[in-house]
Order: C-alpha cells, then sequence, then structure tokens
C-alpha cells in the first residue's frame, strides 16, 4: 500500500481493500475506505472490528493529496492528481474523475459522478444522485439539492445535472432534477429552479435566463 513515492502519515487510517497509487500524500488524520452504513451496520452485528473487517476500501489514483481530516469512505474511486481540502467528505459509490479538486469542508453525499478537471471550492455541499461532467468550476457555499418534497412527500431523490463547462458561483442554489447546459453560468447567490439552455447565463433569485456575454463562451481552464 506504501512505496517510497507515497507518504502516508502515521495518522492516517486505512479500512478495508483500499488501494493508493504513488506519488500520493495522505495528511493528517485522514480516514479512507470508512465502511458505508450497510457494511457498517454488519460488522457491528457480528462484533467484528472495522480494522479487522474485510470489505471493499476506496481507490485513489497516482499524484494525490489528500489534505488532513478528510474522510473518503468505502465504494469511492478517484483517478489521477485528485486533491481535497481539509476535513472533505466523500460519501459511499462516488465516482471521481482525473485533476479534480473537492475543496476543505465540502460534503459528497454519495452516488455521485465527477469528470474530469473539476473544481469544487470550499464549504459546497452536493447530495446524492448528482452528475458533474467535465471541466465544471463549483464556487463557495453552492448548494445543490435533490429532494423537491424534503419528508414531505414521496420523491425518488434526482440531483442536478452540470454539463460540460458550466461554471457555478459562490453562494448559488441548484433545485432538484435541474440541468445546467454546456458552458452555462450560474451567477452567484442564484436561485436556480428550472434548467438553463447551453451557453446561457441564469441570474437572480429566482434565477432568470440571460445571453452569456461573447467573451464568456469559452470552456472553463481547470
Amino acid at each position: 500500500m506504501s512505496n517510497n513515492t507515497t507518504y502516508i502519515h502515521n495518522s492516517a487510517t486505512i479500512y478495508g481493500s483500499s488501494s493508493i497509487d504513488t506519488d500520493t500524500k495522505i495528511m493528517e488524520n485522514v480516514i479512507l475506505g470508512y465502511p458505508e452504513h450497510g457494511i457498517l451496520t454488519s460488522i457491528i452485528e457480528q462484533g467484528k472490528k472495522i480494522e479487522d473487517s474485510d470489505f471493499v476500501g476506496c481507490t485513489i489514483g497516482r499524484d494525490a493529496m489528500i489534505r488532513a481530516g478528510t474522510t473518503i469512505f468505502s465504494n469511492v474511486t478517484a483517478g489521477d492528481n485528485f486533491k481535497t481540502g481539509h476535513h472533505a467528505m466523500i460519501r459511499e459509490r462516488t465516482t471521481i474523475g482525473n485533476n479534480v479538486l473537492i475543496g476543505s469542508n465540502v460534503i459528497v453525499d454519495g452516488n455521485v459522478t465527477i469528470g474530469n478537471n473539476v473544481s469544487i471550492q470550499g464549504n459546497v455541499y452536493i447530495p446524492t444522485h448528482v452528475t458533474i461532467e467535465d471541466n465544471v468550476f463549483i464556487g463557495p457555499c453552492a448548494v445543490l439539492a435533490n429532494d423537491k418534497y424534503p419528508i414531505r412527500g414521496e420523491y425518488d431523490p434526482k440531483g442536478p445535472i452540470l454539463h460540460k463547462g458550466v461554471s457555478v458561483g459562490a453562494n448559488a442554489t441548484i433545485l432538484p432534477g435541474v440541468e445546467i447546459g454546456e458552458g452555462s453560468m450560474v451567477a452567484a447567490g442564484a436561485l436556480v429552479t428550472r434548467d438553463v439552455p447551453p451557453w446561457k447565463l441564469a441570474i437572480g433569485c429566482p434565477a432568470r435566463i440571460e445571453e452569456l456575454p461573447d467573451k464568456l463562451k469559452t470552456l472553463n481552464t481547470i
């Protein structure tokens, strides 16, 4: 699991059959491969210890930097050049591509797909059943939602889809099932309640759809 090009701090905890590639740095108090609820419940019912149990952990690609306090659950796969800020949490059945940043205090609540060249800034909340395609930027404190009627009615969780090259400004909120089209921008503080066509600007609360200035009609460089 460790080699002369990979650094794992002695306070880090690694559970399950986790895999860590070369040139990776695992910093203080990081937890990798923490068992998802079903696995954890089974371990407890059997009277076992997590560290003595065999289950699927997480997979981290090469040249990663996992900063202090980060927790990554079982059944998470992250590609090469993956980086987290401090105290990020990434829950089970999440797939992350190459060259991705998950910032400090970000919560990814599981069952999420994240593409390549994605930057998610600090304090962002991403619920289950979200798809984030390549070259997406999500600004600090943005919130995505996946339940139209929280604890008030039946609704299958359906998170937003952020297509290729989308930018989301700080403190924006995107409601369940909303699709943000390729190359579109969501302004800071916007409340997006409906789909945004490709290469448009969503601005305001609730957001209205406006033309994107020509100078901004280019994919993000991340």
